[in-house]
């Protein structure tokens, strides 16, 4: 029992709520210009979150010159993960993925970057690589709906609501966790981030990019993280449910709103 606890915790990522934030965009981007090679770049996604886990624990035993069993647990899948990965990418290629899908997750990437350097150190529960990872992932809704066919516009709007939804929910889910734990937090300081994302949301939607269905979407949802961080603390499950829904809110509702044929 012990050694398959240990095996899980090199295998499969301890937060959950990295699972929502990488499965939003790819679901958007899918909802939005459905394909083969969109549902590989899906994939891809999905594999190379799992493989983050056990990438940062076999990177960082080296980088501290340690010798555990876990090590050669995470080779392993490190390399199956990865392998599953690159299959998936070669095949988004060859099903006849957009070239623009690609220049989008070369975009993306140095965010990626951000996050790892933090992960090997230890370090990757700071605010600066949970916002770079999550930023970065929501590259995938515009990578994958590009692969499908939608416009690079169309894509830079996805990745906007995506980025947006991201900004709005971390800080919020660190002030509750903190609240949890009796810890001081800065309610103004949140009630800011939250109107921040909202302004920002305005902007886009005023410029074209996003739909107005994304920006209700998204101040309906700052507007629960300002109300829930002045009502008393639900279990943790409960938190990571409400941001569950949230998210899929925003993901239908901004698919709905770039489907929707013109008035």
């Amino acid at each position: 029992m012990v050694s398959e606890v240990r095996l899980r915790s090199v295998a499969v990522p301890a937060e959950h709520g990295g699972w929502s934030l990488t499965l939003e965009p790819v679901l958007l981007g899918l909802l939005v210009a459905p394909s083969l090679p969109g549902t590989l770049l899906g994939v891809a996604a999905l594999f190379a979150f799992l493989a983050r886990t056990p990438a940062k624990i076999l990177v960082g035993d080296r980088l501290r010159e340690l010798r555990h069993p876990r090590s050669e647990a995470a080779t392993r899948f490190v390399v199956l993960y990865g392998v599953v990965t690159g299959l998936a990418l070669v095949g988004a290629a060859v099903a006849g993925a957009s070239p623009q899908a690609w220049w989008v997750l070369a975009a993306a990437a140095p965010l990626f970057a951000v996050q790892f350097a933090f992960d090997v150190r230890a370090r990757g529960r700071r605010l600066l690589p949970e916002l770079a990872g999550t930023v970065g992932a929501g590259a995938f809704a515009a990578a994958v709906a590009v692969a499908g066919g939608a416009s690079l516009s169309v894509g830079a709007g996805l990745w906007m609501v995506m980025a947006l939804r991201s900004l709005a929910a971390i800080p919020f889910v660190r002030v509750q966790l903190r609240r949890a734990k009796a810890r001081h937090v800065s309610l103004a300081h949140g009630d800011g981030v939250q109107a921040t994302v909202v302004a920002a949301a305005a902007l886009a939607w005023q410029a074209g990019f996003i739909p107005v269905a994304g920006l209700a979407a998204l101040a309906a949802l700052a507007v629960f993280h300002v109300v829930a961080v002045r009502l008393p603390v639900p279990a943790t499950p409960i938190i990571g449910a409400q941001q569950v829904v949230g998210g899929l809110t925003v993901v239908f509702a901004t698919a709905l709103g770039v489907l929707a044929p013109p008035n």
